[in-house]
């Protein structure tokens, strides 16, 4: 985690627009937002004059910040949503509808119709559907087709041609000067695609011509003394103006790419990737290259950079943005299009979008570096440390990059779900984390359920390893959520569940090193185990730091996904499949028996003498639980 203090970074904002991203003590992402000035922004949440208790809680649990600058209040709006989206940070409001950011779509058909469309579908039946967006909102879109539909008179019925020329009469929308009714020839099928072609036009930002026309008949109206009609045009073109706005963030592409830039001072290179995917920044990543000498070109070092973060990497986009020319560029150009499976660009614009992307990169590389810089160093030889500690406690040949921990929660006579929680070079990767609802386990058995979670996700591991050969050349084939191996497993139990991973492992051929981590009777961590033997490293320690912050984040993690199942009603207790017991028999038998293991092993007599219960219940009981084990 990056360690500040905050009055003084305060001062050291920008006052560009852009995101703003609260983290608290464990580096969770706690809150998103944007803001036309950031420095304005963040600093209000610090001020002791905010009566707002909402502000009030969030600053108190805020223990550091980082920010992404953007071009305009637009392309913060459209990434704060998708940050919100990939992180549910605590204190932000979130949606639980699912919703995206919907498109313009020009239907591929005799007489194409432009209608709204909340997704972008994909398959076979649209594949000469045309999309435009996504916009950051439903509203904005309609605005857009109001408009469309004022300037050109394009049909919106279903009527389906050729089939349907010259049937019935034209609709209204051609009596009231809104449709040029191609449905009986008023218009040329050429004079109609001609408009369609128009439309595209427009939708690309390329509006002068409309304006042009629209200015043209606005002045032909005021002379003819027709002012509603002039204002009318008049309005026109103010909504061209207002809706004509680029959105560098969300533009017309639906390509994934990598915006890689670049910051330098002394010895080190600060690199910064934007993640964009189908055509939306979803986020970004810095990373510190270190000891280079300060003569050496950036090619080399994009190179470098290049080798090293895309040799491990789960996806592979078709573009990467550099701000050099990587040295080798046609090697590495060939060898990351061979991981991939199909043909993959290194692309240095000098003009353009792409171009204004990068630039945008490399003003949050050079702000990143004069804010963070030191801390992020500081972070870094602590997290290198504690790996080197880690390593030295559990006698592993070298430190482990990717640690994968697991967790079980389960509440008695409610189901378990278990948790997958990542750390890379010993920060939490949130992108890679995973949870799983138990499916073959009946009861708190965390044994049981420990070896499903570890044989499902390594059986995925397999399978997708498997793919990845064999559908290289598949151009539908896509991102991998298992195909990374880890290089330790870190189970939150002691000997049995460290047990249930091994075997596991053991039957699929793969050789990671398991250890459990433990805790003392006070529910805090005490420990390792490691080869049947505990480990208690000294608690100052680093290692033992990072260690106890796995264990809390993946502990988190499980406990949060069962709170959501339960408070969703997807789990249950599994004594309400039983016939004849009720919420209150149920409360009986859990209290009496205080658990789910004693009550599948009482006989029907020890079961009839629970409060509410008689023969009947019990023996269904008793009937349940032989047949669920027959």
């Amino acid at each position: 985690m990056i360690l500040f203090d905050i009055p003084a970074e305060l001062k050291k904002l920008p006052k560009n627009s852009g995101v703003y991203i609260m983290k608290d003590t464990h580096d969770t992402i706690i809150y998103v937002g944007k803001a036309i000035n950031l420095r304005n922004r963040v600093r209000s949440y610090f001020r002791t004059s905010n009566t707002d208790p909402k502000v009030r809680s969030l600053a108190k649990h805020i223990h550091h910040f980082e920010y992404i600058i953007t071009k305009n209040e637009i392309e913060a709006l459209i990434l704060e949503c998708n940050l919100i989206k990939q992180y549910s940070p605590k204190y932000n409001i979130r949606l639980k509808d699912n919703k995206g950011y919907p498109y313009i779509k020009i239907v591929g058909e005799c007489l194409p119709r432009v209608l709204y469309s909340p997704k972008r579908e994909r398959g076979k039946s649209g594949k000469n559907d045309k999309y435009f967006g996504p916009y950051p909102s439903g509203e904005r879109v309609r605005e857009i087709l109001d408009l469309i539909y004022d300037i050109w008179q394009i049909r919106r019925c279903k009527r389906i041609f050729p089939r349907d020329f010259g049937k019935n009469r034209p609709c209204l929308q051609y009596d009231i000067g809104k449709c040029s009714a191609p449905c009986h020839y008023h218009i040329s099928e050429e004079d109609y695609m001609q408009m369609i072609a128009e439309i595209i036009t427009f939708l690309h930002g390329k509006v002068e011509n409309v304006s042009e026309q629209l200015n043209q008949k606005m002045q032909k109206y005021a002379a003819e003394l027709n002012f509603e009609k002039a204002a009318e045009m008049r309005n026109l073109l103010t909504s061209i103006k207002m809706l004509t706005e680029k959105q560098h963030a969300e533009n017309t592409t639906t390509d994934d790419r990598d915006v890689i830039a670049m910051a330098r001072r002394e010895n080190e290179a600060f690199m910064q990737v934007f993640f964009v995917r189908e055509g939306k920044l979803i986020g970004r990543e810095y990373f510190i290259m270190q000891e280079i000498n300060k003569n050496l070109p950036g090619s080399d070092i994009f190179s470098a950079f290049i080798k090293q973060f895309y040799s491990e990497a789960a996806f592979i986009p078709k573009e990467l943005i550099t701000a050099f020319v990587p040295t080798d560029s046609e090697i590495i150009t060939e060898w990351l299009t061979n991981i991939k499976g199909r043909q993959v660009r290194l692309i240095t614009p000098q003009k353009g979008e792409k171009h204004e992307l990068l630039t945008l990169a490399a003003r949050n590389a050079t702000l990143t570096m004069q804010q963070f810089g030191f801390n992020i160093k500081k972070g870094a030889e602590r997290d290198k440390k504690a790996l080197n500690e880690l390593s030295t406690f559990l006698g592993l040949s070298e430190p482990p990059k990717r640690i994968e921990a697991y967790d079980i929660s389960n509440i008695q006579g409610f189901e378990s779900v278990g948790s997958m929680v990542v750390f890379e070079d010993g920060k939490s990767k949130n992108s890679d984390y995973r949870k799983f609802k138990i499916k073959g386990v009946h009861g708190p058995d965390d044994y049981a359920s420990m070896e499903e979670v570890i044989t499902r996700r390594f059986n995925r591991y397999l399978t997708e390893r498997a793919e990845r050969s064999e559908m290289a050349e598949n151009d539908n084939y896509t991102e991998q959520k298992f195909s990374r191996t880890p290089n330790l497993l870190m189970i939150d139990g002691g000997k049995g569940q460290v047990s249930a991973a091994e075997e596991v492992l053991q039957k699929m051929g793969l050789n990671i090193p398991v250890c459990g981590m433990i805790k003392d009777d006070r529910h805090r961590t005490r420990g390792l185990i490691f080869n049947n033997n505990e480990i208690t490293p000294p608690k100052t320690s680093e290692g033992f730091r990072l260690i106890v912050r796995i264990q809390d984040e993946v502990h988190r993690f499980a406990v949060e996904y069962h709170r959501k199942l339960r408070a969703d009603s997807q789990v249950h207790s599994v004594l309400d499949d039983i016939p004849n017991i009720g919420a209150t028999r149920r409360k009986a038998l859990m209290r009496h028996f205080k658990g789910l293991d004693k009550i599948r092993r009482a006989t029907v007599e020890e079961l009839s003498t629970v409060d509410s219960m008689n023969l009947t219940a019990a023996q269904a009981v008793f009937d349940f639980f032989r047949n669920k084990s027959g």
